[in-house]
């Protein structure tokens, strides 16, 4: 009877072990190790189109950017492509990974205005050059991307805006950029500028979340008057909308298994 007791508590802690293993070791260390690899990926973002051209890959697309990482953790993709500022919130938040060295892209991130809404458009490039100028725009970026724990980083000037409302369409899941507080509250680099925006066009701001693949056809499509979603500007997105000068650059980074 000891016997088959013990041979059970082997058994099952095989199995258990080999669950526990699923997962299997990294196998991307480079650039180059990508190739053939299945990469997982926010459905219609760069990295998306970057990992598509990637020589054998196999893309696996997910609504959110965490759910990707989440199945890199599991074993199901080999690797994740992402921007680097929500790869290092992603990196802290989760034990199981980590960033390659290597960068994979740069880009640049700007405001969609539908490109009937010229008049509109001036008004928000005006308002980012003065922004710029009084280092209100460095001043949001580093208090989120150095600072950490915060929730704003940019209070409203203004407790009225005469102006009427300006509505952002955005996706809440892309951190520092855009997310949620526990009370569904959507924060993050991209509201501070435009809550900032608003106050130099003298209106108040709406924020509509919705998913990712939705922000540019809302402005497209005047559900929203302005999309503001840690958007790359590429000649794709500029047949559908206008952008505003670049705010934001940014790099395309790799998540791998530690």
């Amino acid at each position: 009877m000891k016997k088959k007791y013990i041979a059970l508590l082997m058994v099952c802690s095989l199995i258990l072990g080999g669950c526990r293993g699923t997962a299997g070791k990294n196998t991307v260390n480079s650039l180059k190790d990508l190739e053939g690899k299945t990469i997982g990926v926010q459905m219609k973002t760069t990295g998306d189109a970057y990992a598509s051209d990637i020589k054998d890959a196999s893309v696996k697309r997910f609504n959110k950017g965490k759910d990707a990482v989440k199945a890199l953790e599991k074993g199901i993709v080999d690797a994740v492509m992402l921007d680097d500022a929500p790869a290092k919130v992603f990196e802290e938040e989760i034990s199981g990974v980590r960033i390659l060295k290597e960068p994979y892209a740069k880009e640049e991130y700007g405001i969609a205005v539908n490109k009937e809404e010229q008049e509109l458009l001036q008004k928000i490039s005006q308002a980012l050059d003065e922004l710029e100028k009084a280092g209100t725009l460095e001043m949001i970026k580093k208090k989120w991307l150095q600072d950490g724990g915060i929730t704003t980083a940019y209070k409203s000037k203004k407790k009225k805006h005469k102006g009427g409302e300006l509505i952002m369409a955005t996706n809440a899941e892309f951190p520092p950029y855009e997310s949620k507080t526990k009370s569904g509250k959507v924060v993050g680099i991209d509201v501070d500028i435009m809550k900032a925006v608003c106050d130099e066009l003298d209106m108040t701001l709406k924020i509509s979340d919705t998913a990712f693949d939705s922000v540019v056809p809302s402005v497209e499509r005047k559900m929203a008057d302005v999309g503001v979603a840690a958007l790359t500007i590429t000649d794709e997105r500029k047949e559908k909308v206008d952008f505003t000068q670049p705010y934001m650059e940014a790099t395309q980074v790799i998540l791998v298994r530690k």
